[in-house]
Formats: structure tokens, C-alpha cells, sequence
């Protein structure tokens, strides 16, 4: 396996960093550079921890160039800060229907795909319905197919109160499911992944808070996981979600049709802290 690695002897400062953190032990310092072991770079994982933690930018892994990267320092968000939004951002089941931009989701997509994944296998799938048009056809044809088995006796057990919805939308044109969301994300993984469902939770809450970050408004659609999972799921095929792919879950997104100007209050936190083992 050629990982491309490679180090400027002028920028190298024999620190020892990038072998000290490198989760499988592949990198050894050698006449205080570092180096590849030989019969252990087929266990790289592409982490890339060695080009992050060299704080010279001397070393490069896969061919990538370290100038390239976004260096850290004077880029993060004050903590205080980074607390507002997460205390601030709210489910928004309210939206004005304005499409958000190509260019505002592939930011968004683009920056969440550095979430992290079990033994950073990197194979979650982010389907997203960037056109408004599909996302009406979408609601259509969840709602009259939804509305068809429940005429003819084929909803699911439990599934149901999917009835009072139907009647809701047909008499008021309330959408209960996807909330008049231009835009749907399902994030999904290879069931056969070492965290699939993990990994996508995690995926879709750096999603949100970054889309919180920018303005936008989302919301984690139980009832849309359980339409298109549970109910109607030939309707994932159509969207390209593969038969192998474990769904994690599911968010609406858009321009919110509402404003929050603080945050709620907590009171209600549960911590179990151990200062010791209980006997067996």
C-alpha cells in the first residue's frame, strides 16, 4: 500500500507528534524523523491525525498538501458561544418554502462529511432533495400512498394514527409529515458498517448545528422515518437509498417561517457521576 507519505526535512522539527498520535502505530521516528513501519501502513485508516497534529505542516499523508488545510488556531468559536447555539437551536416545524441555495447545502454537506465514523470508515450516504419540485412529488405521493393502504386495510400495526394526518392534509392541507419543508435529508450507512446508525446520528447533529449557524431551520422527522421506513419504504428506492443501508434518520430543512430570540431553560439534567465501583 503506497500511502504517499512524505516529509520536509526543513519543516520537521523531530517532535515525535505524529508518531505518538497515530492510532495504529504505523509511524516510528528514526534518527528523530518520522517514517513508515513497513509491515504496518496496510492498517492506516486515513485518519489523518498525522498531518493534523504537526504543527509545522511538515508532513503530508496520501499526496495531500497540509498548506491546504484549515489551520485552527484563531478559527474556532469562543466556547461561550458555540453554547449559545447549541442552547438556542430549535426543532422548526414552521417554513417559508424559499429553496435554500446549491451553494449554502453543498457547504453544508461538504463540512458535515468530516463527522466522525467508526474506525473512520467514511461510508455514510447523505441523500438529500435539493429541488423543492421532487420534494412536492415526494409529499405527494407519500401522502396518497399513505392515504390508499389505510383505505385498504394495509397500513402496518401501530402505524395508524398516520389517518388523522391524511384527513388533516386532504381537509386543510397541513403537512404533519414533512412540515412544507423544501428539503429532506436522509443519512444512511451500509448495515454491515461497525457504527451505521451511529454514525449517522452523529452526521445529522453537526448538521443541524451547522445549518443553526447559518440561519436555517430543521427538524429530526420522526413521522418521515417512519412513512418512508416503516410504511411505504419501496418509496427509498426510488430516492436511491440502497436495500444494503441502515436509515439513521431523517431531517427536514429550509428557511425557517419563524423566529426565536433566546433560548428555553433546563432544569431538568441527569448525571450520574462514579466515584467508585460497586461491589459485584
Amino acid at each position: 500500500m503506497d500511502l504517499q507519505f512524505s516529509v520536509d526535512a526543513e519543516k520537521c522539527i523531530g517532535c515525535g507528534e505524529c508518531a505518538a498520535d497515530c492510532p495504529y502505530g504505523i509511524i516510528e521516528m528514526q534518527d528523530e524523523r518520522p517514517s513508515m513501519v513497513e509491515d504496518r501502513q496496510q492498517r492506516c485508516i486515513g485518519c489523518q491525525h498525522c498531518l493534523a497534529v504537526c504543527s509545522t505542516g511538515a508532513l503530508s499523508i496520501r499526496g495531500l498538501d497540509p498548506g491546504r488545510s484549515i489551520p485552527l488556531a484563531g478559527n474556532l468559536p469562543e466556547a461561550q458561544r458555540l453554547a449559545a447555539l447549541m442552547q438556542g437551536r430549535r426543532s422548526v416545524r414552521r417554513y417559508t418554502g424559499e429553496p435554500v441555495s446549491g451553494k449554502e447545502i453543498a457547504f453544508l454537506l461538504d463540512t458535515v462529511a468530516h463527522a466522525p465514523t467508526g474506525v473512520n470508515n467514511r461510508q455514510v450516504l447523505f441523500t438529500v432533495i435539493d429541488d423543492p419540485r421532487v420534494m412536492e412529488d415526494l409529499r405527494r405521493t407519500t401522502y396518497s400512498t399513505l392515504e390508499t393502504m389505510i383505505r385498504t386495510g394495509k397500513i402496518p400495526p401501530g402505524m395508524d394514527f398516520f389517518a388523522a394526518m391524511i384527513t388533516d392534509a386532504v381537509k386543510n392541507g397541513k403537512d404533519s409529515i414533512f412540515r412544507g419543508a423544501p428539503h429532506l435529508l436522509i443519512v444512511s450507512a451500509p448495515a454491515d458498517c461497525p457504527s451505521a446508525g451511529v454514525d449517522c446520528h452523529i452526521a445529522l447533529s453537526y448538521f443541524e448545528l451547522l445549518a443553526a449557524a447559518m440561519g436555517l431551520g430543521t427538524l429530526w422527522s420522526g413521522l418521515a422515518q417512519w412513512a418512508l421506513t416503516r410504511v411505504v419504504p419501496e418509496l427509498l428506492g426510488r430516492l436511491g437509498v440502497p436495500e444494503s443501508h441502515e436509515v439513521g434518520y431523517m431531517m427536514v430543512f429550509g428557511r425557517p417561517a419563524v423566529t426565536y430570540y433566546r433560548t428555553v431553560q433546563r432544569d431538568n439534567l441527569h448525571v450520574n457521576r462514579v466515584g467508585s465501583l460497586t461491589p459485584v
